[in-house]
């Protein structure tokens, strides 16, 4: 029977449910509105009504990829088909890089048409394919002058930049030659990529020793790993945690020559708490890591926090937001403070992170 390649739309309560029956008869169970409302297109391959494989688009991420067993044969050419109709809608969008999560079992799958493994750990495993890949990425960052030999590093949101994360970098600038600060890159939050990475550009323009980069596709926020494949919340987290550690351990760090990454640490988040300790029990022996205490006002009773900030924003609480943030940070704010409480009226979540 000839197969034929349809569009699945989310919007269509009877195709939806099909589509998650068949994903579910494959092991794949969560389909919760984290991941699916970034979907942008679903297809199927079907033979006459029955769908036999399908696969879905969310901005440069392949996700939902399923191929119904019927022998090898058969499951390896519907494998193969579902990923060149994917990879050409991709390519109409102008999308020439893609990511993969999936399960371990199926790396090699994916390594037979040209992805490349990233990281892996015991849940799930990153795979990539085409350019700009991750070489490229390490290309764009500037390297160590010959002769530097301290070389930290540090991770951070900064949703928005805060006293917290220049008091990291401080320290992190006071004991190494070099501090690479890598921002993550992820258009989830109420200041917006390119806000975040100039606030803490503009933050942090006085300590010579710090290169402020753009963490693109590889300084990976946990927050938004695909993890619809796994089905234990304990074991999602250390999925997600696991993969970003071992990526910056055994890429970049390494390309980079750091040997030591800094961390405020987490009283806070449970989340959080958990990456950091993924990181030291990750990146050590072969990268040391620093848990640097957060720092509190009002006689230390009262985490400094981005997500205080926040809340003051959308309180409209001067007084409280303006404490806490460098002067740069104060001033964009003050700027642009009707803007970011209308994000916040239209939506835009102001907890977590």
């Amino acid at each position: 029977m000839t197969s034929t390649v349809q569009d699945i739309y989310m919007s269509n309560a009877t195709q939806k449910k099909n589509w998650q029956a068949f994903l579910i008869k494959l092991g794949i169970t969560q389909f919760d509105d984290q991941e699916l409302d970034v979907i942008e297109q679903t297809i199927g391959i079907y033979d006459g009504d029955q769908l036999v494989a399908t696969g879905s688009i969310a901005g440069n991420i392949i996700k939902y990829v399923g191929t119904c067993v019927i022998g090898e044969m058969i499951k390896g050419a519907r494998f193969n088909q579902l990923m060149t109709v994917l990879e050409n809608r991709m390519a109409l969008l102008g999308r020439f890089h893609q990511f993969v999560y999936t399960k371990p079992l199926y790396v090699q799958s994916f390594e037979h048409i040209g992805f490349k493994l990233l990281a892996n750990s015991n849940e799930g495993a990153l795979l990539e394919k085409g350019a700009p890949d991750v070489q490229d990425f390490l290309n764009t960052i500037p390297k160590a002058p010959q002769g530097v030999q301290k070389i930290g590093s540090v991770v951070v949101n900064a949703n928005p930049f805060t006293i917290g994360h220049r008091y990291v970098i401080e320290k992190a600038a006071s004991e190494n030659n070099l501090v690479y600060v890598f921002v993550v890159n992820q258009d989830v939050s109420l200041f917006h990529t390119d806000e975040r990475f100039e606030l803490v550009k503009q933050g942090v323009k006085d300590l010579k020793n710090v290169v402020v980069v753009a963490g693109g596709d590889y300084i990976i926020s946990y927050l938004t790993f695909p993890s619809y494949f796994i089905t234990n919340a304990q074991q999602v987290i250390d999925y997600q945690t696991t993969i970003d550690a071992r990526i910056f351990k055994n890429i970049i760090a390494p390309s980079l020559s750091i040997q030591t990454r800094y961390v405020g640490s987490e009283p806070l988040s449970y989340t959080t708490s958990l990456y950091n300790q993924t990181l030291v029990r990750e990146l050590k022996p072969e990268i040391n890591v620093i848990i640097v205490p957060r720092i509190a006002q009002y006689n230390q009773t009262e985490i400094i926090s981005a997500r205080k900030v926040r809340q003051a924003i959308a309180d409209d609480d001067f007084e409280t937001w303006s404490e806490i943030v460098p002067e740069t940070t104060k001033k964009f704010i003050s700027q642009h403070l009707a803007e970011l409480q209308m994000r916040i009226r239209k939506g835009q979540k102001i907890n977590g992170n």
